[in-house]
């Protein structure tokens, strides 16, 4: 019962209530923000994350606008039956180039952290245009409008305003920024060593099946198809997964 009573001294006493208040966000602002100091010590170091090409950039920008992150996730946690279905766990260095991040917290399709090269570019095309076709007990919609023309008109302007806020895209990869587009969803694209040295490990090629345009299509299936595959996962640690 004293507790009870010391605690109505505290909510009647304004001054005692106020520096309960006052203590309670001190602590809860340090506990958030302390730790930002040291995150650079809590990403652990992978080899192979680069930026997205600004093929792969409009798609995601796609994916967003389309709101798939809504049923579907881009986070494996590091629990054995999760590692077994989808891949190795996720690690914090694969987002570290993400504005915002698609974690996401709710799953009425998978996850897709790993899904890039798990299947063809023509199974994502049929999957987008009627996902019945290829799974038939989904239940996501339909994305038929995809096949129409990429409107990206400045993908340079966009990699200059991520650079600001920390992707380290360079001034040759913001100068080529609409030639790599364009030459990555082209069918003879394996040829163009420049863009692959530029963004090292680019899936490219003709992504929708209609080499005669760029379209959104192109665009998220480029995405989808790089989600997971920058990092060699045969030299990370294997031992964080919890049963």
């Amino acid at each position: 019962m004293s507790i009870f009573k010391h605690h109505a001294k505290l909510e009647t006493n304004v001054f005692l209530l106020a520096v309960g208040i006052l203590l309670t966000v001190i602590v809860g602002g340090l506990v958030e923000i302390a730790p930002l100091f040291t995150i650079e010590t809590t990403i652990e170091k992978v080899g192979g994350v680069r930026p997205y090409t600004p093929l792969e950039l409009a798609g995601r920008n796609i994916y967003i606008r389309e709101g798939c992150y809504l049923c579907h996730s881009q986070m494996v946690r590091p629990f054995k039956d999760e590692v077994e279905r989808y891949g190795h766990y996720s690690l914090a260095a694969e987002s570290k180039y993400d504005h915002p991040f698609q974690w996401g917290s709710k799953r009425t399709g998978p996850d897709l952290a790993r899904v890039g090269n798990k299947y063809t570019n023509d199974w994502h095309v049929r999957h987008l245009i009627n996902p019945r076709d290829v799974v038939p007990e989904s239940v996501m919609p339909g994305y038929p409008h995809l096949a129409r023309k990429l409107a990206f008109t400045d993908p340079d302007a966009h990699l200059r305003t991520l650079k600001v806020v920390g992707v380290p895209y360079s001034d040759d990869q913001i100068s080529n920024a609409k030639a790599d587009l364009a030459e990555q969803a082209k069918p003879d694209a394996d040829a163009n060593a420049a863009l692959l040295a530029r963004y090292p490990g680019a899936r490219v090629g003709d992504f929708d099946g209609n080499p005669a345009q760029v379209s959104e299509m192109d665009a998220v299936v480029a995405y989808l198809q790089v989600l997971g595959t920058m990092v060699d996962f045969t030299a990370v640690d294997h031992t964080k997964i919890q049963r």
